[in-house]
């Protein structure tokens, strides 16, 4: 079992309009309202993967239960836990004309001293049962980067795989406390360490205590960068257009099914870093779920064509001695900051 834990997420709003003019009053359609936030994105692709997964969450007010409910209905399996403060909302503006989507999202509301801990003792708790656990999303306040970084540390110290997916000092928190893998794309790598360079970037959470860094470039495929032995790059080679949302969140489902084959027993640590072969594979299935869902409608789901897609992914070494991660862009997609 995979478990997912998103410590701050929200309820997914979406409209679609003709032609989105700034300070214009626009017509729409009914709109569609869906259980969001990155952990609960890479659940529903675990799900719809096959794959036994139990997405942990919170949820609050009005917007919690439509959360909960759309969760409900969706058939993964949950545990949410309540909390005072409102879910909070991201609403999303589709450009029918232009295809491309404006995002808004707000703040989390704060948790409680009460209500982070319960988080962190559930998430405690559920992973002792599971294969691999992924932390993913922004945090909200009250459940910053230490409180983060703990849990980390108390899981690897089980020897449970843990991925994380988040930003800024919350990403240095979970490198320093072990993490087997993290996530961020490019914009989050740089703000983290200051590294304009994927490679670079990544060798400096590695030195901080990860054990694997999978940097997601967008329109330049990913890198993946192990503890030893050479970084390797994976991208396609035709361009694809679509929906970003989610993207990056199927990049992390892919990877917490890889340290979840890797061996979760607290006796085995998983070496994705050492083993040259096993990286290409991760990278090969992280680009490919990755793609495939740019060309679906919504987050948390992938093309029927990922087992054709994966075929055609392109993974090649890098250098070390060289600056940049490769050739021009090849895929026209940016990931969702959500």
């Amino acid at each position: 079992m995979i478990l997912t834990v998103t410590p701050n997420p929200a309820l997914d709003l979406t409209w679609h309009v003709d032609a989105l003019t700034p300070g214009a009053t626009h017509r729409m359609g009914p709109g569609a309202a869906r259980a969001g936030g990155k952990g609960l994105n890479v659940a529903r692709v675990l799900h719809a993967t096959g794959h036994e997964v139990l997405a942990l969450a919170t949820a609050g007010g009005a917007s919690g239960d439509a959360l909960r409910a759309d969760l409900e209905a969706s058939g993964v399996p949950n545990r949410v836990l309540p909390v005072a403060g409102a879910t909070r909302r991201s609403v999303a503006i589709v450009d029918d004309r232009s295809g491309e989507t404006t995002i808004l999202n707000e703040f989390g509301a704060a948790l409680s001293p009460d209500e982070a801990a319960s988080l962190a003792a559930n998430a405690e708790r559920l992973a002792a049962s599971a294969d691999a656990v992924a932390i993913c999303g922004s945090l909200p306040p009250g459940f910053g980067p230490e409180t983060l970084g703990e849990l980390v540390g108390r899981l690897v110290a089980t020897g449970t795989p843990v991925v994380v997916d988040t930003s800024g000092p919350g990403i240095l928190a979970a490198a320093r406390a072990g993490a087997h893998a993290l996530k961020p794309n490019r914009d989050e790598l740089e703000a983290a360490t200051g590294h304009a360079d994927p490679v670079t970037g990544a060798r400096e959470l590695i030195d901080l205590g990860a054990r694997l860094v999978v940097v997601s470039l967008g329109a330049d495929g990913l890198v993946v960068v192990g503890r030893t032995g050479p970084p390797v790059r994976a991208r396609l080679p035709r361009p694809l257009h679509g929906n970003a949302t989610g993207a990056g969140d199927a990049a992390v489902a892919a990877i917490a099914v890889a340290l979840a084959d890797g061996g979760g027993a607290p006796d085995r640590e998983p070496d994705l870093g050492a083993a040259l072969a096993r990286r290409i594979e991760l990278a090969r299935r992280a680009t490919a779920w990755s793609a495939s869902a740019v060309l679906m409608p919504v987050a948390g789901e992938l093309s029927p064509e990922h087992a054709a897609i994966e075929r055609e992914v392109l993974v090649e070494p890098i250098d070390p001695s060289a600056a940049s991660t490769g050739p021009a862009p090849i895929a026209h997609f940016d990931e969702d900051p959500r």
